[in-house]
């Protein structure tokens, strides 16, 4: 057979790895002028491509029980052992994989040494206009040059982090009958109106974040939560953009809570620190500085309507009520996300229910596969979408070859 590989991103690198045999020919179209390109811009650079922690909550889909069938036990360690046999040596920190030499190139060099010891051709600055099914084969076009296929895998990626909207690998899926569910950023920074943010800008502080969809949690994150001059960032964040994205969309009220104490755990053992004689009757000022930015000291008690100069001790019932409100539960209206070029994925795209989980063959069309960021998946930060490309990259390589 003659497969066709749309795509040199992670998904349509491991598949065109598994597709190749003696018998088979395979070919990348790739409209970059290379492969790999955005393997380089993860895990800042390094490459986080891998996370231990393979609970299915960090995947989320509109079809969470097909995500099940991907994301095995089995599957798990055939991509580990994969990576392996490239010859990737890991640095396992907290769960989550990077190359041992912390860079993401050597992921990429590594990847296309395989693409060259396998003799599989690419073709850089390919950009695919249309794949028509002619008989039992695929006619796959760009504006100058027409190639004929057996199969085809269809690993675009998505139209997150891209300046143009538009992404073909959505255009021809959907020539061949399959919905796109809507596309909007995930693991992006949110936006919000207030207008005291500025003052907040470059400040990051560890927290508690909550997210909020019309006065329902909708989930809870820990970590370092950093302002920006409209918003919020930080891995935090992204992790309840997607939620954000799909609840704004839908013209839903959005909000960000904040816990500004992590290490307590309730608002009852907030007032027990405070109360504690060590720091009840020393200025406010001074007991929130030994765990928050001074900037932030300014505007959490204005925000409380109480002077950093009184002590604990000396507020009123009502004053510390209002304290406590604010390090425990401020809310941060959320207007919108940061556009899809900021965004690292997209939520939304293909459903799962439109495809064979063990191949990724097309239920739709026979001898169409699609993988990676083109489906219905996005995952946390941490390695969550570079597993899940890895994952359906291989069971497509290994499906065209059934």
């Amino acid at each position: 057979m003659k497969i066709g590989i749309i795509g040199g991103g992670a998904a349509g690198l491991v598949a065109a790895i598994y597709a190749k045999t003696e018998e088979n020919e395979v070919i990348i179209f790739e409209k970059k002028d290379s492969c790999a390109k955005k393997i380089l811009m993860t895990g800042n650079g390094r490459c986080n491509y891998w996370n231990e922690n393979q609970e299915k909550r960090h995947y989320h889909s509109e079809n969470p029980e097909i995500v099940k069938e991907i994301m095995t036990e089995e599957n798990a360690q055939e991509v580990l052992s994969f990576f392996d046999m490239l010859g990737v040596v890991s640095k396992i920190k907290n769960g989550y994989y990077y190359p041992y030499s912390n860079q993401a190139s050597t992921i990429k060099t590594l990847l296309l040494k395989e693409i060259e010891r396998k003799k599989i051709e690419t073709k850089e600055n390919f950009e695919v206009d249309e794949i028509e099914k002619k008989g039992n084969h695929f006619l796959i076009k760009s504006k100058e040059e027409e190639w004929e296929v057996d199969r085809v895998i269809l690993a675009t990626g998505s139209s997150a982090s891209l300046r143009e909207k538009d992404n073909n690998g959505y255009r021809v899926a959907q020539s061949f009958g399959h919905n796109i569910l809507p596309l909007v950023p995930s693991l992006v920074p949110l936006v919000s109106a207030r207008k005291d943010l500025k003052k907040w800008a470059g400040v990051r502080s560890n927290a508690i974040v909550s997210l909020w969809v019309e006065d329902q949690c909708y989930g809870t994150e820990e970590g370092e939560l950093q302002w920006t001059e409209d918003g919020l960032s930080g891995i935090c964040i992204f992790n309840l953009s997607g939620m954000a994205s799909k609840a704004l969309s839908l013209g839903q009220k959005v909000s960000i809570k904040i816990q500004w104490m992590p290490w307590l755990r309730s608002v009852e053992e907030g007032r027990d620190w405070f109360d504690d004689k060590k720091r009840n009757t020393h200025p406010l000022e001074n007991v929130l500085v030994g765990f928050l930015n001074p900037k932030l000291i300014e505007i959490l008690l204005k925000t409380a309507m109480v002077s950093k100069n009184q002590s604990w001790k000396a507020l009123t019932e009502e004053e510390k009520n209002r304290v406590l409100n604010v390090l425990f539960s401020l809310e941060i209206p959320i207007s919108k996300t940061k556009s899809l070029e900021r965004a690292q994925v997209c939520k939304g795209g293909i459903p799962l229910s439109e495809i064979v989980p063990s191949t990724m063959e097309s239920k739709k069309e026979k001898g169409l596969y699609m993988v990676g960021e083109l489906l219905d998946v996005d995952g946390d930060c941490g390695g969550y979408n570079l597993g899940f490309a890895w994952t359906t990259g291989m069971l497509a390589g290994k499906g065209v070859r059934k």
